[in-house]
């Protein structure tokens, strides 16, 4: 049985600033943002792991503020600013230090979970100045993003590599 679109369930269209351009499309009212980045923007660098916020690999940057896209609903980002993984390469392709340092450092494991490292390293290196953190310090940093493949140390090199490259 087909239920039939009623106002409240009808598409709306979105416009919204993603990766510093200016985008409108389609969204159902209980459409998940990750799933809006990744279907209907086709942003596919934005990972959905568990769905329920846990695991961190849908990280993007929202209104400068890293969240978990899994939840929240593509209708509440109207008219933000979007930050998603395929935003923080430089146009000409070349890797952004963050990436570059996770690249250097061993830090991308099997790769599932690295953009939402990325997006919140972005974050953090953001906001902090990170030359004289500590390991602890890093790892509070990224404690929100899980990695099923091996340990973190390759990932806290990459946080403190990006930090250097990115302070000179």
């Amino acid at each position: 049985m087909i239920e039939p679109k009623t106002r409240a369930t009808r598409a709306r269209t979105l416009h919204l600033n993603v990766n510093g351009k200016r985008v409108a499309a389609k969204a159902e009212p209980r459409m998940l943002l990750s799933d809006f980045l990744r279907h209907e923007l086709g942003l596919t660098g934005t990972h959905v792991g568990c769905e329920h916020g846990v695991c961190g690999c849908c990280t993007i940057l929202y209104n400068g503020v890293p969240i978990r896209s899994c939840l929240m609903l593509a209708v509440q980002a109207r008219g933000s600013r979007i930050v998603t993984v395929e935003g923080l390469a430089n146009e000409d392709g070349s890797l952004h230090p963050i990436q570059q340092a996770f690249l250097d450092c061993h830090g991308l494991q099997c790769g599932f979970c690295t953009p939402g490292f990325l997006m919140a390293t972005y974050a953090f290196l953001k906001e902090h100045s990170a030359l004289r953190m500590t390991d602890e310090e890093i790892r509070v940093a990224i404690a929100g993003n899980l990695c099923r493949c091996t340990g973190y140390q390759g990932i806290v090199r990459a946080v403190r590599q990006a930090a250097q490259t990115m302070k000179k």
